[in-house]
């Protein structure tokens, strides 16, 4: 499996990525707002992009479909409850089913909260890799205004929890230094996360680090939920939190928090 991650250095901020089979040269292209540069670089690889991935319906997701389609032929595949939204879909999804892009098969996991719905791509590669969109961001998780917060955690705690440790990942959005400046003001002991925001400030979006899902249990604040200097800050600004609250509410507080951060 082939990937090309593509930094596109607009106001949202987006990666979108190519997921290329070695032996077929066929590519799927994830969330291509900037549809050009998503097609420029698949030219310069000698790829054929066959098919569009949209994780779900938002505009700086969707908005490159056209413009590929027109350049490519390729293919537009998104939520069976989204494509309607979208338009222009050619496959609805559904969990479970699976994505075959040359001899390359990618899982389709149906993951709502950030909207109803969504879904995150998973290879099962020696290397497991999951394309996320905005359902779990580097350090951070996505914002639920259009969603349901408590279907967030759902989808953490049953889907993403289950991941192997070495899943490496791939998100809609580069907001690491801001999602680990976060996790510290609720966590200011995480060394780990400190550790990285120093190697962040300042640096190019564009070399930032992939992380794996081991990475992001040691950095990322809604997967740290037990964590006990989480909890205490926690409390500090929810004085009604129980001593030991449950995951689900340090979450949704989390969430809450985060919203206005």
């Amino acid at each position: 499996m082939l990937i090309e991650r593509i930094w596109t250095g607009n106001a949202y901020r987006n990666f979108h990525y190519l997921v290329a089979c070695p032996e077929t040269a066929e590519a799927l292209a994830v969330d291509p707002l900037e549809w050009q540069l998503c097609w420029d670089a698949a030219r310069s690889k000698g790829w054929r992009i066959t098919q569009i991935l949209n994780t779900h319906e938002h505009r700086d997701h969707t908005g490159g479909n056209a413009g590929l389609v027109a350049a490519t032929g390729a293919k537009v595949l998104a939520h069976a409850r989204a494509a309607g939204r979208i338009g222009g879909v050619d496959r609805g999804l559904s969990a479970g089913e699976v994505i075959r892009v040359g001899r390359l098969e990618l899982e389709c996991l149906d993951t709502p909260g950030h909207t109803f719905s969504h879904v995150c791509l998973l290879a099962h590669a020696q290397t497991p890799a999951l394309f996320s969109g905005d359902t779990l961001f580097n350090a951070g998780a996505g914002n639920c205004h259009d969603g349901d917060p408590q279907r967030l955690y759902e989808t953490f705690s049953r889907i993403l929890a289950r991941l192997p440790d070495a899943t490496r990942i791939y998100p809609g959005h580069e907001y690491l230094a801001r999602n680990l400046e976060f996790t510290l003001d609720r966590e200011p002991d995480n060394d780990a996360a400190r550790a990285l925001l120093a190697r962040m400030r300042n640096a190019d979006p564009a070399a930032a680090p992939v992380t794996t899902l081991a990475d992001e249990r040691c950095i990322n604040t809604f997967l740290r939920l037990s964590s006990p200097s989480l909890i205490e800050r926690l409390r500090a600004s929810f004085p009604a939190l129980q001593a030991r609250p449950d995951e689900r509410t340090v979450f949704l507080r989390l969430r809450e928090l985060r919203n206005r951060w």
